[in-house]
């Protein structure tokens, strides 16, 4: 049996964070699919056994299990001295970073995707006021990332992979990426890290919902 447990899905950037972290630290686990689309995660059950706040990720360790991914990234850092940051103003630098994806990216991101890729709603004001809050967030870390290979330490942290979470998901997205050469950059960085892969690869997706 892993050591680790990993209730996910594949379409879930927020679940790819952790996955990624543990595969990166090759660590011993296994992915659980938890079925988002037909309302697992709403369950009395779920939320009673695994999660309060229905949401996936959650990570059981060691009699323990971890929600939210900032969390779980942080939990893994101390468990397995990887991706860390040196001292306590680099810790307080990560951690501004992963606040701002949790706020810039992750939350637009996640929503201007699920409303174009699975809700199916067309472009609509919202989906346009999401794409420009993105596009203004990548704006800003294009310039953070003009004389830096990675978010914080010149070294990957769990910055990175916090921000990196839902980019690989490329044109479901429906933001241009490709117009931020550092971003690209970056992207290209975190992927040549011994151990990537992409989120369809490492997790298990809803039948018919990945386009990979």
């Amino acid at each position: 049996m892993a050591d680790y447990r990993l209730y996910c899905m594949g379409e879930s950037g927020n679940a790819y964070k952790a996955a990624l972290m543990l595969e990166l630290c090759r660590l011993s686990w296994e992915p659980v699919w938890v079925d988002f689309f037909h309302g697992e995660t709403r369950t009395a059950e779920y939320r009673s056994t695994f999660n309060e706040m229905g949401e996936v990720p959650v990570l059981e360790h060691d009699g323990k299990k971890l929600s939210q991914s900032g969390v779980i990234l942080d939990y893994l850092t101390e468990v397995t001295g990887q991706f860390g940051a040196k001292d306590a103003d680099e810790r307080r630098e990560v951690w501004r970073w992963i606040l701002f994806d949790n706020h810039k990216f992750t939350a637009s991101l996640a929503t201007l995707r699920y409303l174009i890729q699975f809700a199916k709603t067309g472009e609509t004001p919202v989906t346009e006021f999401l794409r420009a809050r993105i596009i203004n967030a990548l704006k800003i870390v294009d310039h953070h990332l003009q004389d830096k290979p990675f978010i914080v330490g010149g070294r990957p942290t769990i910055a990175d992979l916090s921000m990196v979470g839902y980019l690989h998901y490329g044109d479901e997205l429906t933001v241009p990426l490709g117009d931020f050469a550092n971003v690209s950059r970056w992207m290209d960085a975190v992927k040549a890290l011994p151990g990537w892969a992409h989120p369809y690869d490492l997790m298990p997706s809803a039948p018919g919902k990945s386009s990979r």
